[in-house]
């Protein structure tokens, strides 16, 4: 598997592009906005989108989604069905964010925890983690160790809770149990800022390091 991440949206969020190496079929992680852009990394790769995958339901992670998936009549997969809500909100998170006018739209698969997606070869396993939002999901490709966690977990931080259906002790059993106990070893792309590691995490993070929880 291949990854590029691509900043995308005023909030500068790590939309990924990743792809089969073997069958050049691609997807696109969180596509929140500036498509064109997105277009061109795809185009750079020499790569097919054949779907899209959505962490979460924030206009900085999906406000690209509907256009993107009807304009190439890709199918959408993810996030779990809690963030419905956020979905139907996504023209007043426009609104909300100072965004240009969005699409809502409805995921041609809601995802839940154990579910897998497949990209050409490549098999990704999903972990539901709500906290941040109560639908969330993330997205874990074993051989390769890496995941993708939206806003789940941050370099040094960890995502909001002060949302609608926002829950701080939910977010931290998520990381705890659903991203930790995948191994120290694995590198994560978040929804903003610089990759880490669970392991770093572990050891560093002032919000759920193993030293802060202790406490």
């Amino acid at each position: 598997m291949k990854v590029a991440v691509i900043p995308v949206t005023p909030f500068q969020q790590n939309c990924s592009l990743l792809w089969c190496e073997e069958t050049k079929k691609a997807a696109v992680v969180d596509p929140g906005g500036d498509l064109d852009r997105i277009q061109q990394a795809v185009d750079e790769a020499g790569v097919t989108l054949e779907k899209i995958l959505v962490t979460h339901g924030h206009i900085d992670h999906a406000g690209g989604v509907g256009e993107l998936a009807r304009k190439l009549n890709l199918p959408v997969e993810g996030p779990q069905r809690q963030d419905q809500f956020w979905i139907d909100m996504m023209p007043s998170q426009s609104m909300t964010f100072g965004f240009p006018p969005v699409e809502s739209f409805t995921p041609t698969r809601w995802l839940e925890q154990g579910d897998a997606v497949s990209v050409g070869n490549v098999t990704l396993e999903v972990r539901h983690c709500p906290g941040h939002t109560p639908g969330h999901v993330i997205f874990f490709e074993p051989e390769t160790r890496l995941a993708f966690v939206g806003d789940v977990l941050f370099a040094g931080s960890i995502g909001r809770t002060d949302f609608p259906r926002g829950d701080y002790d939910t977010l931290i059993r998520s990381i705890r149990e659903q991203l930790f106990t995948l191994g120290d070893d694995v590198v994560f792309i978040p929804g903003h800022g610089p990759m880490s590691t669970f392991g770093d995490e572990r050891r560093t993070n002032p919000y759920v390091s193993d030293r802060a929880l202790a406490r």
